[in-house]
């Protein structure tokens, strides 16, 4: 009798213990995280939410309605500085990308006099405050003569995305095995063919994620391409502040809930693509 209430209650202890598992539990922790996210990103809910208005000028919610979307398709100022917008950011991360690569590749795997000074140098531009950056860049601009046009924004926005590209491929070319370039090397393989073949491959998730994440900072960029644009270089984030000084309409709403949408997309991205690439790297 009593062997068999034993045996009972050793198949009855995983059961109770799974059910407790299973049970939710509270969490100060949890609710702590999901008032913080709400806090942040409640005027999102509330731009997004008025963007759909049919009102133009009430706040009060008057109709559902998809025109102020429809609008911006029509408006050629808009289309102009999402054009410059586009250029100025492309421009800036294709030259960024390749200066940033190559100077994250040289800080990693060659020896130089002043290595750790110019290493603290070049990521300067992270955390400089943009105001000091744009009045430095034009004061620069205007030194040597330069006229302010689109290419001045291309260049000064060159400046901290290749700091950003470079930080990214930093992180990622310090945790490859350097091994692997020797052997290339052993085998008869070029310095250059070394690059191309092996090291190249394995920095590029790191490197498409750094110019997703520099694209993102050029198109939102407001404060130093309003130093450096010249007359008819008008890019979008500064052709919305022109428009809301006479208030905030729903086309800019609509406008900013596209930017946000897109802004969101290339960073989930950018993050997903770091995130394989580490997970190839430690299979």
């Amino acid at each position: 009798m009593s062997n068999s209430l034993t045996h009972q209650q050793e198949e009855e202890v995983p059961i109770e213990m799974l059910h407790s598992k299973l049970k939710p539990r509270f969490s100060w922790q949890g609710l702590f995280s999901g008032v913080m996210f709400f806090y942040m990103y409640l005027p999102i809910l509330v731009l997004t939410f008025y963007s759909f208005n049919e009102s133009a000028y009430s706040a009060g919610w008057q109709g559902f309605t998809l025109k102020w979307y429809i609008k911006l398709l029509d408006d050629p100022r808009i289309l102009r500085a999402l054009q410059n917008s586009v250029t100025v950011a492309f421009a800036a991360v294709v030259i960024s990308a390749v200066i940033g690569t190559l100077m994250a590749v040289g800080l990693a795997r060659y020896y130089f006099p002043g290595k750790t000074l110019y290493r603290g140098i070049s990521y300067l531009p992270l955390i400089i405050p943009d105001i000091a950056m744009a009045v430095a860049t034009l004061v620069f601009l205007a030194v040597i003569g330069t006229p302010l046009s689109l290419w001045t924004i291309v260049a000064a926005h060159v400046v901290f995305c290749l700091s950003y590209i470079a930080f990214v491929v930093s992180s990622r070319i310090s945790s490859l095995d350097p091994h692997l370039e020797e052997a290339a090397l052993d085998l008869g393989a070029t310095p250059f063919q070394a690059f191309i073949k092996i090291l190249l491959p394995e920095l590029m998730p790191a490197i498409i994620a750094g110019c997703l994440i520099s694209f993102v900072l050029s198109m939102d960029d407001f404060l130093i391409a309003s130093f450096t644009a010249g007359t008819g270089a008008t890019t979008l984030p500064m052709e919305i502040f022109s428009r809301i000084r006479t208030g905030v309409k729903p086309d800019i709403n609509a406008l900013s809930v596209i930017l946000i949408g897109v802004s969101s997309l290339l960073a989930f991205f950018a993050e997903l693509l770091r995130y394989r690439g580490e997970r190839q790297r430690f299979k």
